[in-house]
């Protein structure tokens, strides 16, 4: 068995098991001088766990110097327990290893203050000792915090994931045990793909990252979101459409892609409606490439009607059927329209001379019946060209 660490002819150890409970509370109030957050924990807390696993930390110095060997996982056991007790109260990390930093050195100075020459041999095996044991507490404290920290994130997202599956079951909400808002901003957004992804996985991650912190800037309570890096359903608390914007703006800024969304607001009760129909115009800003923002029912109502099982629907796609076999003339009357009637900058976009958009037009009025010009045939133009887009035609 190892000879006992000894300074001016005493076991070292004697000297930190006489002293443990005195000097541990010495450093306890040092703690509470030094580390901000530990002068906001609790008195009780202070003189009984923090103290406590202070008197343990001590006398496993005192064990290590005498036996010459760094800390057994048996005796860490407790610095673990005391650690996810601090992931608990939410106390960071770098303050819970700042407390073992400091007493570290703390009990090299009470220790070594006096060491003499002769002395030298058995004060540098204390100090490769004492680098062991603050790497083993280190190791041990920081798993503990982390994967107590993990226990509380799952449990939380599983929370989360009820409250949102409750929301859109349809079921009685009064039976969920959950505590829900007075009421929710739906959205379902689409997000565009960042370069970054095209490398590594870990961007899309990162981008969801930073659109949940951007999200929760715009809510006093936990977002509920069901996402992946192409999009997803939100809803945000409390929050009213005035709101909406800036926040799909902020999603969009945070992350640097484009961000289409569509949105309603509603009770609990009216949440898996909204969800229906927000996913519902989503799919038409997608089909007919509305440009990025936010939208609801209002501003795509002629698409919504249009999009609708109906005969008239069909009736309205085929309107333009005898220019199916013509795809310049289609596509010549489609940007002439989406121009606002438009013939010189029509002619830009499709890179021919105005002269050529004339007769296309000309033509396309021949085949049709229908003429641009003309306010009634416009309307109906525009319902055919819309209800084609939704018919894949």
């Amino acid at each position: 068995m190892a000879e006992p660490l000894t300074l001016a002819g005493r076991a070292v150890h004697e000297l930190l098991d006489r002293r443990a409970v005195r000097l541990a509370r010495e450093l306890v109030r040092e703690f509470v001088e030094e580390i901000p957050v530990y002068r906001q924990l609790p008195a009780e807390e202070i003189a009984g766990d923090i103290e406590r696993i202070t008197v343990h930390n001590l006398r496993l110095v005192a064990r290590m110097f005498r036996d010459r060997r760094a800390p057994t996982s048996a005796e860490l056991e407790p610095l673990r327990t005391s650690a996810a007790r601090r992931a608990q109260e939410g106390v960071p990390i770098e303050a819970i290893l700042a407390a073992y930093h400091l007493g570290a050195a703390r009990i090299w100075d009470h220790v070594f203050a006096g060491a003499r020459e002769e002395d030298l041999p058995d004060a540098l095996d204390a100090g490769r000792l004492m680098l062991r044991y603050i790497e083993s507490v280190t190791a041990a404290v920081c798993g503990a915090y982390q994967s107590e920290r993990e226990s509380l994130v799952s449990q939380d997202q599983h929370a989360r994931h009820a409250a949102v599956s409750a929301l859109l079951s349809g079921e009685p909400l009064a039976t969920a045990g959950i505590r829900f808002a007075a009421r929710y901003l739906v959205l379902n957004v689409t997000f565009g793909f960042h370069p970054d992804e095209r490398s590594s996985s870990v961007a899309g991650r990162r981008k969801l990252r930073r659109i949940g912190d951007s999200l929760q800037k715009f809510a006093a309570e936990p977002v509920l979101s069901l996402l992946d890096p192409g999009g997803g359903l939100i809803l945000v608390p409390d929050l009213d459409w005035c709101t909406a914007e800036a926040l799909v703006a902020g999603m969009g800024d945070a992350a640097g892609v484009e961000v289409r969304a569509a949105g309603e607001v509603a009770a609990p009760e009216g949440v898996a409606a909204a969800a229906r129909l927000t996913q519902e115009i989503l799919d038409l800003v997608q089909l007919f490439q509305h440009p990025p923002g936010l939208y609801r029912l209002a501003d795509v109502l002629l698409e919504y009607q249009l999009t609708r099982p109906s005969q008239a629907t069909e009736g309205l796609a085929g309107l333009l059927d005898p220019l199916t076999g013509n795809p310049d003339l289609l596509r010549t009357l489609t940007v002439y329209l989406e121009t606002g009637l438009d013939r010189r900058r029509t002619a830009e976009l499709l890179h021919v001379h105005p002269n050529t958009v004339d007769y296309r037009l000309r033509r396309a009025v021949s085949l049709t019946g229908l003429d641009p010009v003309d306010p009634a045939d416009l309307q109906s133009i525009g319902a055919a060209l819309t209800a084609r887009r939704a018919r894949g035609r």
